[in-house]
């Protein structure tokens, strides 16, 4: 059964518009301009121009993580679902020191929501904040 779901707590047509860094842009750009989009608008579809159906993301994304990883991480939870990388990239932000509020904002959260699921993945950064700290007080 193919069934699609819309945002989470927005109505059908409801749009949000996602920041993106440049080089994702030109990523996207790049793929338009070799592959073109479906009638639709979307940049991924199937060979007839439809939706393309979970079980042949699966398929592509386990055969990629073959490709991309070692053995020993293949075997792992690494990567395990084409959703996870949402998880590593939020937390690649937050440690890179994105503020709170712009990483909700790409992530389609609330602040406390964002807290709540990800503060656990800014555990070790204790030298960074006192770095910081003496900065700002030594300015």
């Amino acid at each position: 059964m193919d069934r699609q779901r819309g945002l989470k707590h927005r109505g059908r047509d409801d749009v949000r518009p996602v920041p993106i860094p440049p080089t994702l842009v030109e990523i996207l750009r790049e793929h338009i301009a070799e592959y073109g989009t479906g009638q639709d608008g979307r940049l991924f579809r199937s060979e007839r121009g439809g939706v393309v159906a979970s079980t042949a993301y699966t398929e592509v994304w386990q055969e990629a993580r073959k490709l991309a990883l070692t053995p020993a991480q293949v075997a792992s939870p690494l990567a395990r679902r084409p959703y996870d990388l949402r998880h590593a990239a939020v937390s690649l932000w937050l440690n890179a020191g994105v503020p709170a509020p712009e990483v909700a904002e790409r992530a389609g959260h609330s602040v406390d929501v964002l807290l709540q699921v990800y503060a656990k993945c800014l555990g070790g950064q204790k030298d960074v904040a006192n770095r910081r700290i003496d900065d700002a007080l030594a300015a």
